[in-house]
C-alpha cells in the first residue's frame, strides 16, 4: 500500500427500484462476513437514517452515508480511503434504483471504480429478468455491474429459469428464497428502526445463513481508494480525526436529543462537532426530566408523533427546553425537530398535544408525503446543504431568513426560520457542508458578521 492509496475488497449492492430487498441483502452480507472473522465497514448511499443502523448492528462498526450531491467528493473520498485502511471488506448499499437520481448510485460507484451487484425482486418475473440485468450493466458505459442475486424466489425451478435467461457477461450470484420472516417491517419514513426491533441479532445471523445458503459469496476483488486532497479535508470518519486548523467550539457543550423519538442525526454531524471542540451531552426528551447543562441544544428529527403522549406529558423537559431557548442560548431544530417546539402536533389519528411553545405554530400529520428532497440553503452568507421527508404540514407565522430549495427547481421549497438564536426548518442539514455557518449558530452569532477561523 503506497502513501496515497488503501486497497480493499469493495462491492456496490444496487438494484432497479426501491423496494427490492438491498437493505436486508446488505445486512445480511455484512453479517455473513463478520460470522467469517472479516473486519466489514458499510456506507448507505444518500440521506437516510435508518438503514444504516442496520448495518452497524450487522457489521459491528459505524455505518456512514455517502451522497456527492450533499456531502461532494472530497468527505466520500475520505470516507472510503480511512474505511479502507482498516476493514477486510466495504459494502456500499445504493439509493432506489441504480440510475435514479441527480447523483444516482451509478455515478457514485463510477467514481470511485467500485464493481457494482445488483438484487432484482424476481418474484412475479421470468425471462425478463435477463433483460432487466441486460439493461442495468449496458444503460451507462462507465459502470461495471458484474453480476446479479434474485431475490423473493419462488423454487429451484424458478432460479434455474432465472439463471438461464442472463446474457454472456453477468454473473448469476444466487437466488434468496421468498421468506416472509426475512421482510423488515416497515412504516411511513421508511423501516422500523432497528433498535426497536425485538431479537434483531437472531434475524441478522437467520438472514446471514440464508444468504450463505442461497448465493456464491467470493470477497469481491481489492478496489484501489485514493487519499483525500488534506488541504481540502474537513474531518476524518474514523475515530483518527483531521481536526481543524482551530478549534472555535473548544469547551463549548452542546446537549443533543437522543432517543426513539429524536435519532436522525448524520454521524458526520457529530464527528464534525467533535473536531471542533464541542463537548457532546446525549439525552431523551421522552425519559429524562430535564436538559444537561449546556451552552447549545440540538433537536434533530425523527418520529416525535409516535410519542407525542408521552413527549407532551413531559411537562418538566418542555419547561427546560423552552427555557433555554428563551434565555437567547443556540438552538438548532430540524424537522421533527422544529415540530416539538411548536405549540401543538396533531397526528393522523387526530389526536393533538401541545408541546415546547418555543416556536409559534401549529403542526399535523398527513396521508401523504408533504416534501422530499436534496435542498441547500443561503443563511446568513453561507450555503449549507441537506435533505428533507416529512408527512406534516406546517403553520408558522413567522417570516423566514431563507428558503431551501433544488437548483433549477421550484416545487420543492422550504422555509427556514430563525427566532432569537433558534434555526429551524423541515431540513436535516448535512453539517459539514458549512462548519463556518454551525460555528456561528452554535456561537450565538448567526447574524453577525465576524468571521469564524476553522
Amino acid at each position: 500500500m503506497s502513501c496515497n492509496n488503501a486497497y480493499c475488497p469493495a462491492l456496490f449492492v444496487t438494484a432497479p427500484s426501491s423496494d427490492s430487498g438491498k437493505t436486508t441483502l446488505v445486512a445480511a452480507m455484512a453479517r455473513y462476513w463478520r460470522n467469517q472473522g472479516k473486519k466489514v465497514r458499510v456506507f448507505k448511499t444518500g440521506p437516510d437514517f435508518i438503514d444504516p443502523i442496520f448495518h452497524e448492528f450487522a457489521s459491528g462498526s459505524p455505518a456512514h452515508q455517502l451522497d456527492l450531491g450533499m456531502m461532494g467528493e472530497t468527505i466520500c473520498r475520505q470516507h472510503l480511503f480511512h474505511a479502507a485502511l482498516e476493514a477486510d471488506l466495504i459494502l456500499i448499499e445504493g439509493v432506489m434504483g441504480m440510475f435514479d437520481g441527480a447523483n444516482s448510485s451509478a455515478d457514485l460507484a463510477a467514481k470511485f471504480g467500485i464493481p457494482l451487484l445488483a438484487v432484482i425482486p424476481a418474484a412475479k418475473m421470468a425471462q425478463t429478468f435477463g433483460a432487466i440485468a441486460y439493461g442495468l450493466a449496458h444503460y451507462q458505459d462507465n459502470v461495471h455491474l458484474f453480476g446479479v442475486i434474485a431475490n423473493y424466489v419462488g423454487s429451484s425451478g424458478h432460479a434455474a429459469m432465472l439463471e438461464d435467461s442472463l446474457p454472456d457477461g453477468i454473473e448469476f450470484c444466487g437466488a434468496m428464497p421468498r421468506d416472509s420472516s426475512l421482510a423488515l417491517p416497515e412504516r411511513h419514513l421508511g423501516l422500523v428502526q432497528a433498535s426497536e426491533i425485538e431479537g434483531i441479532d437472531e434475524w441478522l445471523d437467520r438472514a446471514a445463513k440464508a444468504l450463505g445458503d442461497s448465493c456464491v459469496l467470493p470477497l469481491p476483488e481489492p478496489v484501489s481508494f485514493a487519499a483525500p486532497d488534506s488541504d481540502s479535508a474537513i474531518f476524518l470518519s474514523s475515530a483518527s480525526r483531521l481536526a481543524p486548523v482551530s478549534q472555535p467550539l473548544r469547551g463549548h457543550s452542546i446537549a443533543v436529543a437522543k432517543d426513539a423519538a429524536f435519532s436522525f442525526i448524520y454521524r458526520d454531524n457529530i464527528t464534525l462537532l467533535e473536531s471542533l471542540g464541542v463537548g457532546i451531552k446525549y439525552f431523551s426528551p421522552i425519559h429524562d426530566e430535564r436538559l444537561p447543562t449546556a451552552d447549545s441544544l440540538y433537536l434533530p428529527g425523527g418520529y416525535p408523533e409516535l410519542h407525542l403522549k408521552a413527549l407532551s406529558e413531559n411537562i418538566s423537559m418542555c419547561t427546560s427546553i423552552k427555557q433555554h431557548i428563551q434565555s437567547g442560548k443556540p438552538t438548532l431544530a430540524e424537522c421533527g425537530g422544529m415540530l416539538y417546539l411548536l405549540e401543538q402536533l396533531t397526528t393522523k389519528e387526530r389526536d393533538t398535544a401541545q408541546l415546547v411553545g418555543a416556536i409559534p405554530g401549529l403542526a399535523a400529520m398527513q396521508e401523504k408525503l408533504q416534501g422530499l428532497g436534496m435542498l441547500s440553503a443561503d443563511v446568513f452568507g453561507h450555503t449549507m446543504t441537506g435533505h428533507c421527508f416529512h408527512y406534516s404540514t406546517s403553520d408558522i407565522p413567522l417570516p423566514p431568513v431563507s428558503v431551501a430549495s433544488q437548483p433549477g427547481k421550484t416545487r420543492m421549497q422550504e422555509p427556514v426560520y430563525l427566532q432569537g438564536n433558534t434555526l429551524a426548518s423541515y431540513v436535516h442539514w448535512y453539517l459539514p457542508s458549512s462548519p463556518e455557518l454551525v460555528c456561528k449558530l452554535f456561537l450565538g452569532q448567526l447574524d453577525s458578521e465576524d468571521g469564524v477561523s476553522i
